[in-house]
């Protein structure tokens, strides 16, 4: 049975703020189990501290839909690197640090990345992105959704999608998961 989990971004070591509420409330009334977990090395989001907590205590696996929420879209593309994966939904993902020194220290971006690998290891991806974002400029997830060749939503009035202002709901986001579900039913 799939298993979908949150993967908040940096500095936001919960899933507690912002849309996660109501995106698992949708999901959950659907049937779906849901895993909203508070991470460690919530100011850096280190790789070397989140994939093994996504693998070892969240049990991550070929059953698993990750959201992965801008450093936690970050950790989601390289968790599927190294290991197959069911899908991910990407909101506000990069691919650079962006200049950015907590980036630069997170050792995301210290390899090239694997783009096949990463497409090869799920059977969707979902990239959500915003043309008015204030820390991603847009250019970045058009490379990762031309790298990818994933399903691929752009606004021009989400920001951070949260991440710099509250955003109660992101019906946007429940509506690509239920699709997602209804794929491996089908």
């Amino acid at each position: 049975m799939m298993k979908i989990v949150f993967v908040p971004g940096n500095g936001n070591s919960t899933t507690a703020d912002n849309w996660f509420p109501s995106v698992k409330t949708d999901l959950e009334s659907e049937g779906l189990k849901v895993i909203s977990s508070e991470f460690p090395d919530p100011v850096l989001a280190r790789e070397s501290y989140w994939l093994p907590f996504l693998i070892d205590e969240l049990k991550v696996d070929q059953n698993t839909l990750l959201i992965g929420h801008s450093s936690g879209a970050i950790a989601a593309m390289k968790l599927a690197e190294k290991q197959p994966i069911w899908g991910s939904i990407l909101v506000g993902a990069y691919y650079t640090d962006l200049g950015m020194e907590n980036e630069k220290k997170s050792g995301y971006f210290d390899k090239p990345w694997n783009w096949n690998k990463i497409r090869d290891n799920q059977r969707q991806i979902v990239l959500f992105a915003s043309q008015d974002d204030p820390w991603i400029p847009i250019e970045e997830p058009r490379h990762i959704h031309k790298m990818l060749n994933c399903e691929y939503h752009e606004f021009t009035s989400q920001g951070h999608f949260g991440g710099d202002y509250h955003k109660a709901s992101f019906p946007e986001l429940s509506m690509a998961v239920l699709s997602s579900v209804q794929k491996v039913k089908s």
